[in-house]
This record gives C-alpha cells, structure tokens and sequence, in this order.
C-alpha cells in the first residue's frame, strides 16, 4: 500500500521539512500552562486554533506536520482525568491535521509517558506498550501516514513505544528521536551513538535528536549519530577519545535517515512566560549547518513558529548548501567526552540538591 511518508522519503531531493512547535503556538492563542494540548482536538471552539497553526505550518513550507498529541498517552492524560479518552483524543488530534495537510505527511506524535520503568519507577514494559499501542490506535484511525515517537529519554522506553505502535498499525512507518539535553547525553545516560545504532537495530523508517537545548546541541547530536553510522557501515566503532579530533562523517548508512528538530535556543521567563533566544535567522542558520552535518529531515521545537520554519525552509532551498569544512561545532559529540561523564553529571547534581 503507497504510503506519504514512505514516498516522499524515496523521491525527495534535498532535505525535507518538518513543522516546529505545537506548545508554543497554543499558547500564544491561550492555552494556560499546565492544561492539556489535546482536549483542545475535541473542544469545538478550540478546534480551529489547532487547524491553523497546522496551516501556518504547511504555509511556511513544511512537508511533515505533527499532531496534537504528545501528551496524549494515557499516562500523561490520567493527569488531567482524560485517561479514559486516549482514542478520541488522538484520532481528533490526526482528523484535524489530516484535514489541513492534503497530499502533505501528517505524523502521529507520540510522546515520552512521563514515568520511570522498573526497577527506577513503578511502569512495566508491558503496561508502556499498552499505553502507547491505545494512543497509536487513535492517531492511525484518524489517518496519520506514520507514528513519531519523540523526546524520549530512555531506550526501554523507546521499544516499547515503537512496540506498542506496531501493535496497533502495523502498517504505518515509525521513527523516533530522543533528547540529548545532559551534556550531550540523554537524562538516562544514553550517547547519540548509542542512541543511533540501538534506533537503526529497530527498523524504524528514520531517527534522530529533538528538544533540548537549542541548535547547537543538536547539530552535536546529529554529528555524532552520522559518525556513528559511518563505523557501522564500515564496520568500525571505535569510540573517538576526549581531545582527539572530530571525526569527518562517512557516507549515510543506507535506509536509515537522520532527524533534526531543535528548539528555538534557550528560554528565559520574561513577565510570566518563556521567551526563546533563536530568531528565524539563527534558526535559518542551524537548519543549513545541521544538514551539512547530516540530517535528512529537518524542524524545529519548543519556541518556533511557522516564521522560524519558513526561514528555515528558504534557507535550504534557495541558499548553497553549506560544506562540513564551513560547519564549526559549537558542541562537540558527546561519543567524545571522557568514559564515566553522563555518571559524574549525574553525581554532581545530587550533590548539588544535598548542599
């Protein structure tokens, strides 16, 4: 059966855009912090203000848009007494975008549970997977072409979720990416090496780094996985030692393309709410880098709106694309850091909380 997503990733030239910030945008319309994204799907009134910022989206230039559904497990709408409305929630959440996007790619946004797995926390793998199978089971209903799971953390996490979509859509692609905002690791210790060749072991449809904090965190992710991925495909893994040069990346390994959705840099609270530092030109600027260093989608993340994207969108396709010997990492890979760093990170901020 053809499949949107699938198709444009066969015939595309060039890197594909994806949308930015859902959050954001909502909020700028009036969601209040701590209410849930999603009843806005079901909420007759609200409905339009979720169609439209999918359409500045697509109207900026973005291939692929993603649904309103990151919270939309049933772990984090227990939260908000919503538990018992995964499968309307997110097949409202798919309806809604699939409407606006046309012949476009709309992706069924999957996000973290928000829980830690046993023995750390009290979540099973089964009962994951069967929260992230009830969620799928929405967003494929309401005619999503794949399932994007995203800002995960934990690799366990990741396989079950990845599980739990096969589960209800067998048919539909799947990718994932996680957040490396831990000095270049993920919350739970995870490298972008790690991260890449476990996401490729899965046979996911595409995989990458998202969130965090801002371009340059992400441009060091994005090297780092396509670094990976060379040694594999040469049959090399041979970690790069601190201090030792950056390694130029090796061709793409073959059916596994790379996704890059930063935020818009860093937040700051200015009279009550998070304002980002990235303007549309610096994200122009990273979306440039980012695939000089390989990545094959391209977005953005908490912070940006459709302006960032389509400054990010005519920056790909209207200026030269920038050669890796023009491209300075202001993060370096965190394959690079010293064995034990993530575990001392982690101490030093115990540490800090018993002072």
């Amino acid at each position: 059966m053809p499949n949107r997503f699938l198709d444009l990733l066969a015939s595309h030239d060039g890197p594909i855009v994806a949308d930015g910030g859902m959050g954001t945008m909502l909020m700028a319309v009036g969601l209040l912090f701590g209410d849930p994204p999603e009843q806005w799907n079901v909420l007759p009134e609200k409905q339009a203000h979720v169609r439209a910022i999918h359409r500045g989206y697509l109207d900026a230039g973005a291939q692929i848009i993603l649904t309103n559904s990151f919270g939309g497990s049933p772990f984090r709408l227990k939260l908000h007494n919503l538990h018992g409305q995964v499968f309307e929630l997110n097949r409202a959440a798919a309806e809604l975008a699939r409407a606006e996007a046309g012949d476009r790619v709309v992706a069924g946004d999957i996000g973290p549970s928000g829980e830690l797995f046993e023995p750390m926390g009290a979540l099973t793998y089964d009962a994951a997977v069967a929260g992230f199978a009830a969620q799928a089971a929405g967003l494929a209903a309401g005619g999503v072409d794949l399932l994007w799971i995203e800002t995960m953390s934990d690799l366990n996490e990741v396989r079950a979720a990845v599980a739990g979509a096969r589960q209800a859509a067998p048919d539909l692609p799947v990718v994932a990416t996680m957040t490396f905002d831990t000095r270049g690791f993920t919350m739970m210790g995870v490298s972008p090496a790690d991260a890449v060749a476990a996401l490729s072991e899965l046979g996911l449809a595409a995989g990458g780094g998202n969130c965090g904090n801002g371009p340059d965190e992400i441009e060091g992710v994005i090297h780092g996985m396509r670094v990976a991925l060379g040694e594999r495909a040469q049959g090399t893994g041979d970690r790069q030692e601190s201090g030792s040069p950056i390694p130029s990346p090796q061709p793409p390994a073959p059916g596994f393309p790379l996704i890059a959705k930063s935020n818009a840099g860093m937040p700051e609270i200015v009279d009550g709410r998070a304002v980002y530092s990235g303007t549309p030109e610096v994200m122009a600027g990273y979306a440039r880098r980012v695939r000089a260093l390989g990545a094959d989608i391209i977005g953005a993340c908490c912070g940006s709106t459709p302006d960032h994207i389509r400054a990010m969108a005519k920056a790909l396709r209207e200026l030269p694309a920038l050669t890796l010997d023009e491209v300075a990492l202001a993060s370096a890979p965190a394959q690079r850091q010293a064995p034990g760093a993530a575990q001392r990170a982690r101490e030093e901020r115990r540490a800090r909380r018993g002072a």
